[in-house]
């Protein structure tokens, strides 16, 4: 399913949960159909948007079957294969790769001490070893590893990646390794993780991005994304100046009582189960849910950005 490299607009797809903290999965069919018919490129399931590290495995493998089935070959299915060590993420992408995605995602390992010698290592056994194509995931917030440029573009330039998923926040460094990929590896994806600086990054010469509020606005990104391809900069900024307004939901729990993830996540689910795509915007625990005047500023900034 993949073209090679991958472009567009890769939502990380939401889990949305019962009162019971199993996946809904008509919720969960809803929203897929929400991001395939604003004409998304491809899902991204399993990833830090999607709660991966607070769902028990069978959750996994459910979200897993659901979006394939529910996609049916319209767009490719990236899927997390997100744990500690080279054995515990091959077992994930096994599982992935079952379950009929097109490729794993996969973040340096964590928890154990790790020197760049064994990260490489861990990149190139998982490479080896998976069925699909694997695609690096760098996300040092949560891994506390920062994938070097060195890495990157040696193992583009080796065939070992499909590409990047960068969440680091380091643009310059994304662009370095966009820059020495274009032309040594040119079937090497890069995918910006940042909501915020798409038209940027775009422009620089990434080949997609990955937003996480692109579960609330899909149209919206896949309109930014049109503008930036058909070189229309200005529209591109005004829609991306709209959609970094409307990112600001993401701020709408009091930092006094919970964390920023809980805020974010519990921000995309509350706006969607406003505007009626999930039926509980639970997260799962230990997250922190919105209170009703927190949501009460996630249906503001719905409001203001013409989405209620």
């Amino acid at each position: 399913m993949i073209t090679a490299p991958l472009h567009g607009v890769v939502p990380p797809v939401c889990t949305p949960l019962t009162a019971g903290c199993e996946v809904d999965v008509p919720s969960l069919e809803r929203l897929l159909d929400h991001l395939l018919d604003a004409g998304v490129d491809g899902l991204f399931v399993l990833g830090s948007t999607s709660e991966t590290a607070f769902l028990p495995d069978a959750h996994r493998r459910t979200v897993l079957e659901v979006a394939v089935a529910r996609a049916a070959g319209q767009v490719p299915v990236l899927a997390g294969a997100i744990d500690m060590t080279t054995l515990r993420v091959l077992d994930q992408v096994r599982t992935a790769a079952a379950a009929g995605c097109d490729a794993v995602v996969v973040t340096a390992p964590f928890y154990t001490r790790t020197h760049p010698a064994e990260i490489d290592r861990h990149f190139r056994l998982v490479a080896q070893r998976s069925p699909v194509p694997v695609f690096a995931y760098d996300l040092p917030v949560s891994v506390h590893t920062k994938l070097t440029a060195d890495l990157l573009c040696g193992w583009a330039a080796d065939g070992v990646l499909a590409g990047l998923k960068d969440s680091s926040g380091d643009e310059a460094a994304m662009r370095s390794v966009t820059l020495a990929t274009r032309d040594s590896a040119p079937s090497f994806s890069v995918l910006t993780g940042s909501e915020t600086t798409v038209d940027t990054a775009l422009r620089m010469g990434v080949h997609g991005v990955v937003p996480g509020l692109g579960n609330v606005d899909p149209h919206g990104y896949v309109r930014l994304y049109r503008h930036c391809v058909a070189g229309e900069w200005d529209a591109a900024a005004k829609e991306q100046e709209r959609l970094i307004r409307l990112f600001d939901l993401v701020n709408a729990g009091s930092a006094a009582r919970m964390g920023r993830g809980s805020s974010a996540l519990g921000a995309f689910k509350a706006a969607l189960h406003l505007l009626g795509v999930i039926g509980d915007p639970l997260t799962a625990p230990p997250q922190i849910p919105l209170d009703a005047g927190e949501i009460d500023r996630v249906r503001t900034r719905l409001a203001e950005s013409g989405l209620l």
